[in-house]
């Protein structure tokens, strides 16, 4: 049998280091998402993080997102405060069918990763003909309504 000495304050230290070495690890990058039209706009927060140190990577419809940034520091710096998030950041997001996920872009620019994932043609809102008496009703295809936009487009261009 083993007798140890009871101190209240090594668990109070040993709870404090694992608070420290949290909040050293890397945290999630923050992102703000809206639609705009017909395209999703998704900014994610990466100050200080080098765009070749940036990976983006598409797998059906979940969308992975991984930045790595490191220190300025060498080692033979002496460290006095080190409070910058540093290591690996990566995030998932699980995007609607109804993107078009084969014409993402993505730009980086002043910290700011913003990524544009237009919506799909098939989820666009489309007029649908309505036949009346003996009409027959004209079968709607994708191609259909493209063109039939391209033909707007045209027209009113020519007005």
């Amino acid at each position: 049998m083993t007798l140890m000495r009871f101190d209240p304050f090594r668990d109070m230290d040993r709870l404090a280091e694992q608070l420290a070495a949290a909040s050293r690890s890397p945290r999630a990058m923050p992102l703000e998402a809206y639609r705009h039209g017909d395209q999703f706009m998704i900014h994610l927060d990466l100050p200080g993080v080098d765009p070749a140190d940036v990976e983006l990577t598409v797998e059906r419809n979940v969308l992975s997102i991984s930045a790595k940034r490191g220190t300025a520091r060498r080692e033979s710096d002496e460290l006095l405060v080190d409070e910058r998030p540093q290591g690996t950041f990566s995030r998932q997001l699980f995007l609607g069918e109804n993107l078009d996920l084969g014409k993402l872009t993505a730009n980086y620019e002043g910290g700011v990763l913003t990524l544009t994932v237009p919506v799909a043609e098939e989820s666009k809102p489309r007029q649908v003909p309505i036949a009346s008496g003996e009409q027959v009703p004209q079968q709607l295809s994708s191609e259909n309504v493209r063109d039939e936009r391209v033909a707007e487009r045209e027209e009113t261009a020519n007005a």
